[in-house]
């Protein structure tokens, strides 16, 4: 295999901000595509890194968190997940939205991949940890929270990934992992 990666095709002639809100900004780049013609590419840059968690207790259940996804118009069975800052640690981050969504307190943090959640039209970077050792505390939701938790056996939010019933990337991409390196069906 050709070792072409750091080697960028793309030129960037100007960049315009098109739209901003707390969470997001949107950009407008004026390009030069890899075939040397003139083209324009968006960008939507997002302002905190999504964290997601999966939490295993010792005989391997996890709990998923069920909401109302405004932006799909759908319920969404996820594993807990949230947004983190730019300058914040992802790990602090993600012991915080584990105890938000679940109220669980964890002892051992595993950092379990890196995944980028959609590169062709984002910049956004995801992170997902196991989270073992765990204590029940008390939840503390967003105000656009209204979630429904549930404690399953990892082996069944396998096959809700794989039946489609979890269809976001975060859960997915994690319950996989986690799955192939415990070597679960």
């Amino acid at each position: 295999m050709e070792n072409n990666q750091n080697l960028n095709p793309w030129g960037c002639t100007s960049s315009k901000e098109i739209y901003e809100n707390p969470w997001i900004n949107v950009v407008e780049d004026q390009v030069i595509r890899p075939n040397k013609t003139e083209g324009i590419y968006g960008k939507v840059h997002f302002k905190n890194k999504a964290i997601g968690i999966i939490p295993l207790d010792g005989e391997l259940n996890t709990w998923l968190v069920g909401q109302f996804r405004y932006m799909l118009n759908e319920y969404s069975w996820e594993i807990p997940t949230g947004g983190v800052p730019l300058d914040e640690d992802t790990l602090d981050g993600a012991k915080r939205e584990l105890r938000e969504e679940t109220g669980l307190i964890a002892n051992k943090w595993t950092k379990l991949l890196k995944i980028h959640t959609s590169n062709s039209v984002t910049d956004e970077y995801g992170y997902i940890y196991t989270a073992e050792d765990l204590t029940q505390g008390e939840m503390d939701w967003d105000e656009t929270e209204d979630l429904k938790i549930i404690k399953i056996p990892l082996e069944q939010a396998i096959e809700m990934v794989m039946d489609g019933r979890i269809t976001d990337s975060l859960s997915i991409a994690g319950i996989l992992k986690i799955g192939r390196i415990l070597n679960l069906k």
